[in-house]
């Protein structure tokens, strides 16, 4: 799933998605997403989705 994909299931820009995202910087770096990663890995997807609640189940 892309971050623009995901960013449209939460309802709001990718710039917001990632703001959001920043207190768990390590923890995604670990996962192997870096700040130009456009395509996040499925445990990237799940991870973001389950700290914010996102329905990613359409």
């Amino acid at each position: 799933m892309s971050k623009q994909q995901l960013a449209d299931a939460a309802g709001v820009s990718v710039k917001v998605l990632m703001s959001w995202c920043k207190q768990y910087q390590a923890e995604l770096e670990a996962m192997g997403v870096k700040t130009k990663t456009k395509v996040l890995p499925p445990n990237a997807v799940r991870f973001i989705a389950e700290k914010y609640c996102i329905d990613i189940n359409e």
